[in-house]
């Protein structure tokens, strides 16, 4: 087996890809994430054992997040890369043996590597599969794959210049935790709650970042339409990388649009200020390669979800930033004060031509929850008197398998007496849906980014305690959730560890799960997968 990787939807087979990634991402590269991730280990081992006070580590702390988050499935697909990042956290964690005497660790701190060979060589004996229990594989690798996605909110909070410093003590403890053999699977059933109780601190610190940086979301209006001017295309999530491209477009006449996750940008006050940030130009992900061939001038990763291109043209066209990465294209680093020098991407543009048009009309989002709970009072009302049934949470990630019309086709056959509640890339299934309003409520209210998620539990622990209930469970609000990504896993566990139950994930369960561990899902918290639209439906309001 040349490798082996089970952490996305879309793994080989729903057992894991053992020769390349559906992703696309090579043996080579699949290799060096997990070598990656088995140095943080090491690094965790020391920082637990010298009992290193996080606040302390900043700048190490800084390179963990981005270590974690370079393996998040679509982010970064540069074998170099990836190489030179395992160099330097191995470098680090020198630093910190020398500074604090732990010579004595075991292996995971310890080894040491001294060309590609040799890191390819070490990787093929600590990847996933090493762990034989096929029950603690799967709970350490859910913890691991809910610690990537942790990761993620915690680092563009960081970019912001926000941080808790309980939320990376934890992902230290974590990451050791997942070497410890003396731990029993109660153990690490209990280790994966708290990683999505630490989910929760990390995407509530996220939206205080954004929020205090950017504005409250609001009610917005985006065009997805095309203007006649060159252009630039941002997809990713990072807001900060946003923030200095159209600082450093404004009066060049060159347009902004967004891609993919990064449409709620257009919700932040903030950004309206911008003339040339005009709209969202396309749909989720997975739909990039023949979008950026029409699109035609450049785009700007900030994170992930990359397809590997197709054609040559296109891949000339695409830069990179932050954890994103991909061979052969253009890597913006940030200064030692923060900042990006755009300005080759502003160039190439100038020397393009503008957009194809693909699609008119618009998207209406901003839902967050401090707009949602400016409606309470016509959301109660709306529930009390039976305009409104039921809310349905369809949030999280879209992706390619033919198996995800589902929620299309869900969305479109619930009652017009429902209400979606959506963030993350899944919405780009029936967003652009007419589905209509119930009163001035429209049926579909987008919270943002899957980033933006912490919104929707807000949301509703604020209804339960308008209603005076008890129970998270009790309020007529049911989670029919779409995953992809290590994003989507830190939201479904910070679910559970806010109580909800009787999750509906989907088109198919984590293939991470092990027949006994999703046993322990299944009784404990009632989670399940999907049948048909009318079926579940017919589950869900009955």
């Amino acid at each position: 087996m040349s490798m082996f990787c089970f952490q996305c939807q879309e793994t080989a087979g729903n057992k894991g890809c053992t020769i390349r990634g559906v992703c696309g991402k090579t043996e080579d590269v699949a290799k060096l994430q997990d070598l990656l991730i088995y140095t943080l280990k090491g690094i965790s081992s020391i920082v637990r054992k010298s009992r290193i006070d996080v606040s302390a580590i900043s700048a190490l702390s800084h390179q963990v997040l981005s270590s974690l988050f370079m393996t998040i499935t679509n982010a970064n697909f540069d074998a170099s890369a990836i190489s030179a990042q395992i160099r330097k956290m191995l470098a680090l964690r020198d630093e910190l043996r020398e500074s604090t005497g732990a010579e004595d660790l075991e292996d995971a701190a310890m080894f040491s590597v001294n060309s590609l060979d040799d890191m390819l060589e070490k990787a093929d004996s600590i990847g996933v599969l090493s762990t034989g229990n096929e029950d603690m594989r799967s709970l350490r690798e859910m913890i691991i794959y809910g610690l990537k996605g942790m990761a993620a909110y915690a680092e563009h909070a960081g970019n912001i210049g926000r941080e808790d410093h309980s939320v990376m003590t934890f992902i230290y403890e974590a990451l050791a935790a997942t070497l410890d053999d003396s731990l029993s699977v109660d153990d690490l059933v209990a280790l994966t709650l708290r990683t999505g109780e630490h989910g929760v601190k990390a995407m509530a610190l996220l939206d205080s970042a954004n929020t205090s940086r950017y504005g409250n979301p609001e009610i917005t209006k985006v065009d997805i339409g095309v203007r006649g001017n060159p252009a630039i295309l941002i997809s990713g999530h990072d807001l900060t990388d946003l923030e200095q491209l159209l600082e450093q477009t404004a009066g060049t006449g060159v347009d902004i649009y967004t891609h993919g996750e990064m449409l709620p940008a257009h919700y932040y006050p903030a950004f309206r200020k911008y003339e040339n940030f005009v709209g969202n130009y396309g749909n989720s992900w997975w739909k990039q390669v023949g979008e950026f061939e029409s699109f035609g001038g450049p785009v700007l990763f900030t994170t992930n979800c990359i397809v590997p291109p197709k054609s040559e043209e296109v891949r000339t066209r695409i830069f990179t930033t932050g954890a994103s990465g991909y061979p052969g294209c253009p890597h913006i680093v940030a200064g030692p004060n923060g900042r990006k020098d755009f300005s080759s991407i502003i160039e190439m543009a100038k020397q393009l031509p503008a957009p194809q048009e693909i699609e008119t009309g618009s998207i209406i989002g901003g839902f967050a929850h401090n707009q949602v709970l400016a409606l309470a009072d016509k959301i109660v009302e709306a529930v009390s008197s039976g305009k409104i049934r039921k809310f349905f949470v369809m949030a999280g990630c879209d992706g390619r398998m033919r198996s995800r019309e589902y929620y299309t086709e869900f969305a479109e056959k619930l009652p017009a007496d429902t209400v979606i509640l959506t963030a993350g890339c899944a919405k780009y299934r029936y967003i652009k849906s007419n589905l209509g309003s119930i009163g001035d409520i429209p049926r579909v209210l987008d919270a943002g980014q899957c980033n933006d998620s912490y919104s929707l539990a807000v949301i509703a622990m604020k209804l339960k305690e308008v209603f005076g209930l008890s129970d998270i469970n009790e309020l007529p609000i049911a989670f029919n959730i779409a995953w992809y990504e290590q994003k989507a896993v830190i939201v479904l566990l910070a679910l559970l560890y806010l109580g909800v139950k009787n999750i509906h994930l989907g088109p198919t369960l984590p293939g991470f799960l092990s027949p006994n561990v999703a046993k322990v899902l299944i009784e404990r918290f009632g989670i399940a997968g999907i049948g048909t639209a009318e079926d579940d439906i017919d589950l869900f309001l009955s």
